[in-house]
């Protein structure tokens, strides 16, 4: 095995920053679990982000079921419910805007030039 001198005394650069740091101050920057070769100080290091490891986590999230049994028998088993926040009911033309009516004015702008 390769035998490297201490360098307490040297320093190097980040390379990120350009900035120059002690040597041991610079730390590998790691994405997506793997060390990227950059060396990076020891205040602008970023760390790995679980975004970058999807895949090494269970995301399925079932939603369905399997041969799903609803209640046949009940007649309130078989309505769609359904919720209408806007309007108050139906106007002869079939709109659900009853009692929505918007209101509006418009004043007078002199303009004079001279």
């Amino acid at each position: 095995m390769a035998s490297y001198a201490k360098g307490k005394h040297a320093f190097g650069f980040c390379d990120r920053t350009g900035f120059r740091y002690p040597l041991k101050d610079l730390i590998n920057q790691i994405e997506d679990g793997r060390p990227t070769g950059k060396m990076i100080g020891k205040d602008v290091i970023d760390k790995d982000h679980p975004q970058l490891q999807l895949g090494r986590l269970r995301t399925l999230d079932p939603q369905a079921l399997r041969n799903p049994r609803p209640d046949t028998a009940q007649s309130a088993s078989r309505r769609l419910f359904a919720f209408n926040p806007v309007g108050g009911g139906n106007s002869d033309l079939g709109s659900r805007t009853v009692g929505l009516n918007i209101h509006g004015k418009i004043g007078a702008v002199k303009v004079s030039t001279s």
